[in-house]
């Protein structure tokens, strides 16, 4: 299917997209097939193998656990915090997994994570994000084997329908009203139609949902990302993994509240936005609920600048409900153009690009959505985006301890003022400019290409080395 606004904002758990919600998806669909075959019941033994980033990060960012959890049946969307902890309390407890049995009957297996095996200096041909799962009857005979790869966003690709994939996402845009791949084709069609990034992205997601379905199914992706900011609001203490990393959105929350007592003082909008990124990426180091956005380790950028469109941008104090709802629609919409134009051409991946492929993207797209709903031509819209990822180019995933945690949670806040500052800029230009959008995209896929694996989401180089853990 062509890459939609529903596929870059889902809901899921923390803290990874690309190493814990993609790797949970990855497993649950081996699980059902396992089912689906009739194969399961003669299962005996399983193993489980993940290759390149996925095992040289995969402890601090949920791997092992997430595969667990797939295993047994449970898919990242539906799955809820408590019954993550339940169910990982119960494994560890007795060391046995339930395969395929979330939804029913089940066989039950003794493993854990620590049967799982590593090749962390192992990078398969289509992606570093492997694994390989493998399941056997009594006598040791294979009964059903698959490889995935984790491809960045959640999204997850099987080894061997690879084509078969391109040309059914080929096939799929050819059937929408107005398909692009490029943001010269993007603003093509708003110049042919007359119509705004959003509006064009609407038409497109009408091929497939109704017009009611898209506003409801987005306001959803909202509050999801609200309740998320909610939760982690409530929560203190230091986030789990080791580092000892202390939540700081409980505190900044009290004292903003003792200095902006009304919440609506223009001087203060930058520590509300550093607030909400830091809070939602707060939640999703603790493997909490959160929307990917279209990364769980960007998470924080778009929900912080739609804060700020929806509380600071002009006109927005006599704004009824159905205006903010509005905004947060035409918003999501105009970012998620632009996250398909980095899906298309480059990557979300930070184990594949570097971070400039997560939190790059991510401000790339927050930007052009506040510009959309600040009044933006497509062109001014199309030349924030480009703003915000010419200055995220080269940025690397470097996480101290394999952990969401350092740079990743202040990243986020960085990255959200600069989303900001690149619409402001764009809305005061007339949308001209000499450096493109898609010569950006372009620049970050190449960038990524170059970089050492060491600054690719391995923990083997940057802050993750020079940075002593405890």
């Amino acid at each position: 299917m062509a890459v939609g606004v529903f596929d870059l904002f889902s809901v899921g758990i923390g803290p990874s997209s690309s190493h814990t919600v993609g790797p949970m998806r990855a497993a649950a669909v081996f699980a059902e097939e396992l089912k689906d075959s009739g194969v399961l019941g003669s299962v005996a033994s399983l193993r489980v193998d993940l290759y390149g980033s996925l095992a040289a990060t995969g402890r601090g960012h949920g791997t092992m656990t997430a595969t667990l959890l797939g295993l047994e049946g449970y898919h990242p969307e539906l799955i809820l915090p408590e019954e993550v902890e339940e169910r990982l309390a119960a494994i560890a407890e007795t060391g046995v997994l339930n395969l395929a049995g979330a939804s029913g009957e089940g066989v039950e297996l003794p493993y854990a994570v620590e049967d799982m095996v590593l090749h962390p200096l192992t990078v398969l041909p289509r992606h570093t994000n492997g694994m390989k799962f493998v399941v056997s009857d009594a006598e040791g005979n294979v009964l059903r084997e698959a490889t995935f790869f984790s491809v960045g966003g959640g999204f997850i690709v099987r080894e061997g329908e690879e084509n078969t994939a391109r040309v059914e996402l080929e096939e799929s845009k050819a059937e929408l009203p107005l398909p692009f791949r490029t943001a010269a084709e993007l603003l093509g069609r708003c110049a042919s139609k007359g119509l705004g990034i959003s509006d064009i992205m609407l038409i497109n997601e009408r091929a497939s949902r109704s017009e009611e379905e898209i506003r409801e199914g987005l306001l959803h992706i909202w509050s999801v990302m609200e309740a998320c900011v909610e939760t982690s609001l409530k929560r203190e203490g230091v986030l789990p993994g080791g580092l000892r990393v202390r939540r700081r959105a409980p505190d900044w929350l009290e004292r903003l509240l003792k200095e902006d007592k009304d919440r609506n003082d223009p001087k203060y909008w930058q520590e509300w936005v550093n607030l909400i990124a830091l809070a939602v990426n707060e939640e999703n180091a603790s493997g909490g609920r959160v929307v990917t956005a279209p990364t769980n380790g960007a998470a924080g950028i778009i929900p912080a600048v739609l804060y700020y469109a929806l509380n600071y941008a002009p006109g927005m104090d006599q704004a009824t409900q159905a205006d903010r709802d509005d905004v947060v629609v035409r918003f999501l919409l105009a970012a998620g153009a632009v996250g398909v134009l980095y899906k298309e051409q480059a990557s979300i991946s930070g184990a594949e690009v570097g971070c400039q492929g997560e939190v790059g993207s991510a401000s790339s797209m927050a930007a052009a959505g506040l510009a959309e709903v600040m009044g933006g031509s497509p062109a001014q819209v199309e030349n924030a985006a480009e703003i915000a990822m010419e200055h995220n180019l080269g940025l690397t995933c470097d996480p101290i301890g394999g952990l969401v945690q350092i740079p990743c949670i202040e990243r986020n806040a960085i990255a959200a003022a600069k989303a900001i500052n690149a619409a402001k800029m764009a809305l005061w230009g007339d949308g001209t400019h000499r450096v493109s959008l898609d010569e950006v995209i372009v620049t970050m896929r190449e960038t990524g290409k170059d970089m050492s694996h060491k600054y690719k989401e391995t923990a083997m180089g940057g802050l993750a080395v020079n940075v002593v853990e405890c």
